[in-house]
């Protein structure tokens, strides 16, 4: 069964054979910035930059890929120092994103650009002192972006990468819109860079 899904995967991303595919684990730092929120935002934290920390783990071959992405961003809806009016919040994300990289031939001793783009969930958390102002939230959500890895050996490199996460929610009638309670942020981030 392993075998069969292995080969379909491989299949399905074009590639030749399944030694030109790679697996990637990319865990990094970042800042979650220029957020824009219709959550109640009491301390007006959302738009201020916070720390985010992130791990990603992809299947590249020679153009296209597939990557699964983790983030999560402590005090998102909190400043410090601040109002306090939040006890305590958070915002996770979870996608699973396709990537389309520079062909490996052009970027063999170099950066490879890739472009990303994807889907998944994100969940909002904000504990405010005022009951009925707290966020408890998990909305569909998109990413799209993109990013350049580097190699200083076979296996250890460095990764830069930037992503414009969104919610989105359904009304319902299979059309989409972002009513009803929404996020939008920028997650820049730098990543070491494991090769498989």
């Amino acid at each position: 069964m392993r075998q069969i899904l292995m080969s379909t995967l491989l299949l399905l991303l074009g590639w030749p054979t399944a030694a030109r595919a790679e697996w990637q684990l990319r865990p990094s730092v970042g800042l979650a910035l220029g957020g824009a929120t219709t959550f109640p935002d009491t301390e007006l934290a959302a738009g201020k930059v916070h720390t985010i920390f992130s791990v990603s783990g992809a299947l590249i071959g020679d153009v296209l890929g597939l990557e699964a992405d983790f983030g999560r961003a402590s005090g998102f809806f909190q400043q410090s120092p601040g109002n306090h009016t939040v006890a305590r919040s958070n915002v996770t994300t979870l996608t699973g994103n396709i990537t389309v990289a520079l062909p490996r031939r052009f970027s063999e001793y170099t950066l490879r650009p890739y472009f990303v783009g994807g889907g998944g969930l994100m969940h909002l958390r904000a504990d405010n002192f005022v009951p009925s102002l707290s966020i408890s939230d998990d909305a569909a959500s998109v990413d799209l972006g993109g990013g350049v890895t580097g190699f200083f050996t076979r296996r250890i490199g460095v990764n830069w990468d930037i992503r414009h996460f969104r919610t989105v929610r359904g009304n319902g009638d299979g059309s989409v819109d972002v009513v009803g309670g929404r996020l939008s942020f920028w997650r820049a981030n730098m990543a070491l860079a494991i090769r498989y």
